[in-house]
């Protein structure tokens, strides 16, 4: 199981709809929550219903800057609409009666933080969700919205020019730890070691098949093609293919000792209506040490080493 399902990302909790009894057991025993936030007052406090309770969350308690780094007013705004996890601080009535939850994310966010410089270790595999994608690399909430960066480096073997050629934001994904720094609680993440060596990859094709592949570089001397998000082969050049583009290719060889596939592009196909889904080899516990290439390349090794700080 990974390791952050005490913790999980907010919008991966299951909805539900809260009664008062809930919210009560809730306050007593520090539970974390989640609910879609409704709207943002002129204060900038946010409200959730909570069945038939009214939950405000103000401003000082939507946001941890320490954690997160952000303070601005659109980290409070961007809250509406969106899924957000709470805990119960406080249970009273307004001035008619009805019952009022006063909530924080703030102090789930600081207890998931703890939990993880505590806990969390280098190679160990966590429940994510993509929440940004820039030319560097994905944001990923590791939970209760707190925040890890994953460089572009780190996604897949193959080669992509962005994020967006991989992830889309708010899905679902699995990454492992790279590294933590607790000192200014910043946690950076990898995902390529998640998606298989290059057997692993390899196995799952044959020279003779045609098969789609994505093209992902072109030079003067072929085009790499990818099969698998860690997996790709060398065409002979051909003019008129672009980074992105679709292609049916044949595979003409397999070579495990030099760590190539050679191919040969028949034609460029459509887009695809739906991106494949990521087929991931490890899925939780923790990695400290991965091989890419396989066991009979001729040059050094390809592969992780996940260094503890322990």
């Amino acid at each position: 199981m990974p390791e952050n399902n005490l913790f999980p990302p907010e919008g991966l909790r299951p909805p539900t709809v809260y009664s008062l009894s809930d919210l009560r057991d809730a306050q007593e025993n520090g539970t974390i929550l989640e609910s879609p936030v409704q709207r943002c007052d002129t204060s900038h406090t946010l409200h959730i219903q909570l069945g038939s309770v009214e939950g405000q969350m103000p401003r000082q308690e939507v946001i941890a800057p320490w954690i997160s780094g952000a303070s601005r007013d659109i980290a409070i705004l961007s809250r509406v609409g969106k899924p957000t996890c709470f805990t119960v601080l406080k249970l009273s009535a307004d001035p008619k009666g009805a019952p009022v939850a006063l909530l924080s994310r703030r102090t789930a966010q600081e207890s998931a933080m703890v939990y993880f410089l505590e806990h969390l270790e280098p190679g160990m595999v966590l429940t994510c969700r993509v929440t940004r994608l820039e030319s560097f690399g994905a944001f990923l909430d590791i939970g209760c919205g707190i925040i890890a960066m994953l460089p572009i480096e780190h996604i897949s073997v193959s080669r992509i020019a962005h994020p967006k050629d991989r992830f889309q934001e708010g899905q679902k994904i699995l990454a492992a730890v790279w590294s933590i720094d607790r000192e200014n609680r910043r946690i950076t993440m990898t995902h390529r070691e998640l998606l298989g060596t290059w057997m692993e990859n390899a196995s799952r094709f044959a020279p003779g098949e045609t098969v789609r592949g994505t093209v992902r570089s072109v030079k003067e001397y072929g085009s790499f093609i990818e099969l698998a998000p860690n997996l790709s082969g060398l065409t002979d050049a051909r003019e008129g293919l672009s980074p992105g583009d679709g292609v049916s290719v044949y595979i003409k060889s397999i070579r495990p000792e030099r760590m190539k596939i050679k191919l040969q592009v028949i034609e460029k196909l459509p887009p695809a209506e739906e991106p494949e889904p990521l087929r991931y080899q490890v899925t939780d516990g923790r990695l400290d040490h991965w091989v890419y290439s396989p066991p009979n390349y001729e040059k050094p090794p390809v592969e992780t080493v996940f260094q503890s700080d322990g």
